[in-house]
């Protein structure tokens, strides 16, 4: 459809499992804004996840909660030392929600 606007102008992208660092957006920088994160836990052991912003890591589903299944969390967060990036276990892929440097 022609027309239609929105008043975001989020975008997405996806981590596989097994990711080490994989940053959100082409290059990412300080100051892209990470609305959400929605978290695909397959093996509860290895579903760890963990984001960066820059060398700042934060925790944010580890292997010994046991959950499998679908996780959203808010983030409503933006960066203040560099690219967000994404590291993941063998058990979880990750879908990054924000507005990140192309």
């Amino acid at each position: 459809m022609t027309g239609i606007s929105s008043p975001y102008r989020y975008q997405y992208e996806t981590v596989a499992a097994s990711q080490a660092a994989q940053v959100l957006g082409g290059t990412g920088a300080t100051g892209d804004y990470l609305h959400r994160l929605v978290i695909s836990v397959i093996t509860a052991a290895t579903g760890t996840v963990t984001i960066l912003d820059g060398a700042t890591s934060i925790v944010l589903s580890s292997g010994t909660q046991g959950a499998i299944g679908v996780i959203s969390i808010e983030m409503n967060m933006i960066s203040v030392n560099g690219a967000w990036a994404v590291t993941t276990g063998a058990g979880a892929t990750v879908i990054g929600v924000g507005i990140f440097s192309a």
